[in-house]
């Protein structure tokens, strides 16, 4: 395959993929801040959110301190934000119509539709008391381009490297939203009431309540909750599941064996084995936050040696 191809469908699947994540965590913030509100503590759930975007310098250096109204505007339909959700869709119609060819009808009708259906938006749909439905609506179509493409493409390369920009960007996602709320997990995290409502937050920001329920049934308790999203291979936005997945998919496509390939696929190994090689009580001892850290900068350092070894650039 070109790598020019390659790249294209790779960032393909990380931009639509990055669309869902943001809406799904605009949700959940949405609900905690509204129980911040009282509390006068409502922008610093802003803040966090946009920690975990990787947008909050750039927002700051354009609007200052984060308020509701603007924050959301940011995340949803901000062109400056080349991680907003218009920003993002953008970006994968772009990439979809350069590979036009290697997609599925389905694959294709799905982000097009997406794209003219969001350039038709009254901007108001996207904010205030919508603004919930807004972004049911944009996890529906990332959802359904998820669908397509695992139900109408074939097992080429072209459904792996679509697939492997959204394990990756999936991985980033999970970690940073980890990272964001690090201060609501230790030693002593069960005994503090309050940090019951930033786990349900973290877990709905990533589709895992039910699936926590159905796990441990048992009340939210941190260590389980890492164990979930860090560890749990069941679970297919736990970031050992994702690497896990890019792992198998760099393991098919480094046949030829270069080293920069044999590399690439190393260091995707040893992401996955540094989310389990930790038992959950001693991540709560106070390992957490360097754990999750080393991940967000090796899922950087796996990106670029992607690029390297498959794609432009």
């Amino acid at each position: 395959m070109l790598a020019r191809t390659a790249d294209s469908l790779f960032w393909l699947g990380r931009y639509m993929e990055r669309a869902g994540n943001v809406a799904r965590g605009l949700n959940a913030t949405l609900r905690m801040a509204s129980l911040a509100a009282p509390r006068g503590t409502e922008t610093a759930e802003w803040a966090g959110f946009l920690d975990a975007t990787g947008t909050r310098g750039h927002y700051q250096e354009l609007y200052g301190d984060p308020t509701p109204d603007q924050a959301a505007r940011w995340l949803t339909l901000d062109t400056l934000n080349l991680s907003s959700i218009a920003s993002c869709f953008e970006s994968a119609r772009r990439n979809a119509r350069a590979v036009r060819t290697a997609l599925t009808v389905d694959m294709w009708e799905a982000v097009n539709d997406t794209w003219i259906d969001l350039r038709k938006l009254d901007p108001g749909e996207a904010g205030g008391d919508r603004l919930m439905g807004f972004n049911d609506w944009v996890m529906a179509r990332t959802v359904l381009f998820n669908g397509a493409a695992m139900d109408t493409m074939l097992r080429d390369d072209a459904w792996r490297f679509v697939r492997l920009g959204v394990m990756l960007e999936r991985a980033d996602n999970t970690a940073r939203l980890l990272a964001s709320r690090i201060s609501a997990f230790g030693v002593a995290a069960d005994e503090d009431a309050s940090n019951h409502a930033q786990w349900q937050a973290l877990l709905r920001s990533v589709a895992a309540l039910r699936a926590y329920q159905h796990l441990f049934r048992e009340r939210l308790r941190a260590a389980r909750v890492v164990e979930l999203l860090l560890m749990r291979p069941e679970h297919p936005r736990s970031v050992s599941a994702c690497y896990e997945e890019v792992n198998d998919i760099l393991g098919v496509l480094a046949m030829s064996d270069g080293e920069d390939r044999v590399a690439c696929r190393r260091l995707a190994a040893a992401l996955r084995g540094r989310c389990v090689e930790h038992t959950p009580a001693r991540l709560m001892d106070g390992g957490l936050k360097t754990v999750i850290d080393e991940i967000i900068a090796g899922n950087g350092r796996l990106g670029a040696s992607i690029g390297k070894c498959f794609l432009i650039g």
